[in-house]
């Protein structure tokens, strides 16, 4: 399967980490390797973690192993659907891995699979006090097939966020509406994913909310509304209308640092990252909505594992929903947590400052008003996956 909205091509969130998370070290290889330095909190033994790069807290699990007497082994892990499928089944991670943080909606293969338990939720004690869960995912809402499935619980959702696009409102002026991808007058200086489930997502949301095309459902389109969408893209195209197709981190964010293109359709850390560099960059609040997404903490199938074992995962789910981990987070990644964070953050000045506190709060309310404006929810395996990989083969051999 073709990349999903987080992991295009030579990139994942991994590299997000990697390259640019405020106090974040790289993360272990993957494989199990420790983190150099890590705490020996060896009483009880270690979970093992595998995540995409945004879930690790600075290296940082004291407050975790402390109470508990576990260590927190962290290992790197890809984001590709195909990749996830390809680690667990041939790579053999259901024996390594007790916990994996990914974009969630992957439970279709993972549940068909065998790969990952259901989540007990009275076994985590902060689900009942997280009420962006049942704001946003509960069953019956779109946000629920990021964690759910056939009507279980399967996920955790540890991050949540709304994507859009970036702009340089030296060269625009401001912007608010996807078109700007396809406006004429930035031709040659527009940007896109190399991602069908990003770039050619939003183009639906685009062409369905200013009724440029007949799609029901820009999250789960149909061949012919595929094709249709494919099929305005290689029209821009050829028209000489995007200056590149970007497939890394680095080079997205080298795009509007060099100013080389005005517009992009990227991923909003990207634009803090420029802004640290002195680009002005904004990220674009656009009137058809955001590309809405939940990474999903879920706990690997393993029959061998130990009822200790299998306590001590359920304790670190329910820890990666509590106020510590997710103000750490919301402040060095730029994602809404849970809503614990705020105020942990605001009531907790001896670990984070007042500039600290008032930036998670600010960060919280700001994607908060994403999800309550609403948009598309991101689909990483949409009923048509095949037709989706071809066609977005066929917009980049044109």
């Amino acid at each position: 399967m073709e990349n999903d909205g987080t992991d295009s091509p030579g990139v994942s969130r991994r590299e997000f980490l990697e390259r640019v998370a405020a106090g974040g070290a790289g993360l272990a290889v993957a494989g199990g390797l420790a983190r150099p330095g890590a705490p020996a909190w060896a009483a009880k033994g270690s979970v093992t973690l595998a995540d995409v790069g945004v879930g690790d807290p600075g290296g940082d699990w004291s407050k975790f192993s402390g109470p508990t007497g576990w260590d927190v082994k962290l290992v790197a892990m890809g984001n590709a659907p195909s990749g996830v499928l390809n680690v667990l089944i041939a790579g053999g991670g259901t024996q390594i891995y007790d916990v994996v943080n990914i974009v969630g909606g992957m439970q279709k293969p993972l549940v068909e699979n065998n790969l990952i338990e259901p989540i007990d939720t009275a076994r985590v004690p902060n689900w009942g006090k997280d009420t962006y869960i049942r704001e946003f995912l509960a069953p019956g809402k779109p946000g629920f097939d990021f964690i759910g499935y056939k009507g279980n619980v399967y996920g955790v959702p540890t991050v949540l966020q709304g994507d859009s696009f970036a702009y340089l409102p030296e060269k625009t002026g401001p912007l608010d509406s996807y078109g700007a991808l396809f406006d004429p007058k930035w031709k040659g200086f527009v940007a896109l994913e190399d991602n069908f489930t990003t770039t050619g997502q939003k183009t639906a949301l685009y062409l369905q909310k200013n009724k440029l095309a007949s799609i029901k459902d820009p999250a789960n389109m149909t061949p012919a509304e595929i094709k249709t969408v494919i099929d305005f893209l290689i029209a821009k195209k050829k028209a000489g209308q995007f200056r590149v197709i970007w497939s890394s981190f680095e080079q997205s964010v080298n795009l509007l640092t060099s100013r080389e293109v005005y517009v992009m359709d990227c991923w909003e850390p990207m634009v803090f990252v420029a802004k640290k560099k002195g680009v002005s960059a904004v990220y674009a609040a656009p009137k058809e909505g955001y590309l809405l997404w939940a990474m999903a903490a879920y706990i690997v199938r393993n029959p061998k594992r130990s009822k200790e074992q299998e306590k001590a995962a359920y304790e670190l789910l329910d820890f990666m929903l509590g106020g510590w981990y997710g103000a750490k987070i919301t402040l060095s990644r730029g994602y809404m947590t849970n809503p614990a964070a705020v105020a942990y953050a605001k009531s907790n000045p001896g670990e984070f400052g007042p500039a600290e506190a008032q930036e998670i709060a600010a960060i919280d309310a700001n994607v908060r008003k994403k999800f309550q404006f609403g948009g598309t929810w991101q689909n990483r395996w949409p009923t048509h996956v095949e037709t989706y990989e071809s066609e977005w083969a066929r917009f980049k051999a044109a």
